[in-house]
């Protein structure tokens, strides 16, 4: 019979504990092995073979969510014969994730310029916005990746798009914003004054 209460718990194993888990990860996701379905955690491993194996068994897993939304693709970053393999089965390029990310912003976020030029040739859109605003460029330029953003750009990327901390990437949308901030101090000012 089973303990309907119990003090102990299972351990949980974190995927593959001995790579480091920023390279695996992604962004901001932390990972346990009892979210993940067969399929991830070979897409995490960049086991190619193990991923081939899980599509010959169940073609629909190519598309698979685990628990939290995310698929094989999102998880695949960094491993270029895992993301080629993935869009050579037609999965979809621009699923998003619970928080609206795609694997595009995986891959970028990640520093993976091979895997994020593989996405952009398949037709990813460089303009979708996650939950915060921001977009595959916002990342790029975050982590100064300028050549990636150069791509970014030359695949209709908008350099207006604006995330929740108002930062863009075109001067008219700096000019707004510095023009706001002014705006803002002249009435803190007058206020004060009086």
């Amino acid at each position: 019979m089973r303990k309907l209460f119990s003090f102990w718990r299972h351990p949980v194993q974190m995927v593959l504990g001995s790579i480091k888990h920023d390279k695996h990860t992604g962004p901001r996701y932390h990972v346990q092995d009892v979210e993940l379905w067969k399929i991830h955690r070979a897409a995490i491993k960049g086991d190619t073979m193990e991923v081939e194996h899980c599509l010959r068994c169940r073609s629909q897993d190519v598309d698979g969510h685990d628990r939290k939304g995310r698929t094989p693709l999102h998880f695949a970053h960094g491993h270029v014969a895992v993301v080629t393999l993935l869009v050579s089965r037609k999965c979809q390029i621009d699923i998003d994730d619970g928080l609206n990310r795609i694997p595009l912003m995986n891959a970028v976020h990640g520093q993976e310029e091979a895997c994020s030029t593989i996405l952009l040739d398949h037709g990813a859109n460089p303009n979708i916005q996650d939950v915060y605003g921001n977009t595959a460029l916002h990342y790029a330029i975050y982590n100064s990746m300028t050549s990636l953003a150069e791509k970014l750009v030359s695949h209709q990327a908008n350099i207006e798009a604006i995330n929740e901390t108002d930062v863009s990437f075109s001067g008219k949308a700096q000019e707004e914003k510095m023009e706001r901030e002014k705006e803002s101090n002249e009435i803190i000012c007058r206020s004060l004054g009086n």
